[in-house]
């Protein structure tokens, strides 16, 4: 497939954070409106390139360190509206159908917006930027794991659940601070029969992974890369230990996100990911950006790359999308007509031309 083939396939999004998605230039003219002084500088081209220097540092922490500044310039209703405005018509561009962003709403309250003054101004944006696009957007509420309001936010999550928010999340530093902190907000959602997605298994091993399942109700692994920890043997000879197994038996989805994990240190470069073996092991694989701006990428960025690294065709896109599709936290008659009405007849079209 060509790289304009791939912008205009049909694509899904399940791990996409709101602010590390911003246009530089976005950054820079909201730091002037908002008398945010702490760029490091305000040339759009000189940032974009400061800000993948900074995630290439091959560490998770160093790597959230450059969120400072996005989030420093999201402090207001209008800068937050445009931000999520901006955000959806940059995913439609690039051939997104279905998109679920999240977003930590406590980091946008330090200028005195409540939290739902927060969540207004995020939903309004989603709703203008997607207008006319063919793009499904909706929220994920993430708390953040190093602080203490996970439970807040859970609320917040489910309050907004009939207004766009779909789900509810936990990010931020991995190692030191395990799921288990937050069971309560994991056990109110549960409880409000709502959704869950964790980060776990990036930074941080099976453990992880093992108490987002099996104590908090994940529904979905925020990256989850680091289940290959429990894979054994050569290549086409893998022994899968009692968590992948049971990982892959009960087809709990992967949000996989390729070059950030280069970024962030867990493998040194594309070629060696193990999103392709586990793609051959028939694990419920997706594709996902992660932070868009940090990363400097894309879906259709992800997809070249995968393409070149393992040999990526047609059938593995479309396998990856349907895959997001059927682990999305929208209502099923909505996953289902996306499917059948949208994704399956134009990857059936991109296969007589390629």
């Amino acid at each position: 497939m060509t790289p304009e083939q791939i912008r205009s396939a049909p694509k899904v999004l399940l791990h996409d954070h709101l602010d590390g998605g911003l246009r530089p230039t976005t950054v820079i003219e909201l730091a002037a409106e908002y008398h945010y002084r702490n760029l490091p500088t305000t040339d759009p081209d000189d940032l974009s390139r400061w800000f993948h220097r900074g995630a290439k540092r091959n560490d998770l922490v160093l790597y959230l360190e450059t969120f400072a500044h996005t989030v420093g310039v999201m402090q207001h209703p209008d800068a937050i509206e445009r931000v999520a405005l901006e955000c959806a018509r940059d995913l439609a561009d690039d051939g997104v159908v279905y998109a679920e962003v999240r977003f930590a709403p406590e980091l946008s309250t330090e200028a005195g917006l409540t939290l739902d003054e927060v969540m207004t101004a995020l939903m309004t944006g989603f709703e203008r930027g997607s207008a006319g696009t063919g793009l499904t957007i909706y929220a994920i509420c993430s708390a953040m794991r190093t602080a203490a309001r996970s439970l807040e936010i859970a609320e917040l999550a489910v309050r907004w659940r009939d207004r766009g928010v779909v789900g509810f999340d936990i990010a931020g530093a991995e190692a030191g601070f395990p799921p288990t902190r937050h069971l309560d907000a994991f056990q109110f959602v549960q409880r409000a029969n709502f959704h869950t997605t964790i980060h776990a298994g990036e930074a941080f091993g099976l453990p992880s992974i093992w108490e987002a399942l099996q104590w908090c109700g994940a529904e979905r692994l925020g990256h989850g890369v680091r289940i290959v920890d429990d894979i054994d043997g050569e290549t086409g000879q893998e022994r899968l230990g009692r968590l992948a197994a049971y990982v892959r038996d009960r087809r709990i989805p992967l949000e996989l996100c390729p070059t950030s994990n280069v970024n962030t240190g867990v493998v040194p470069d594309i070629t060696h990911h193990p999103i392709g073996m586990l793609r051959r092991l028939r694990f419920r694989v997706t594709v996902n950006t992660d932070n868009r701006l940090m990363s400097n990428t894309s879906m259709t960025k992800e997809f070249v790359q995968l393409q070149e690294a393992f040999g990526w065709g047609v059938d593995d896109m479309e396998w990856v999308t349907i895959n997001a599709m059927k682990s999305a936290f929208a209502p099923f008659d909505e996953r289902l007509e996306l499917i059948n009405g949208t994704i399956k007849p134009h990857y059936a079209r991109l296969r007589n031309t390629t």
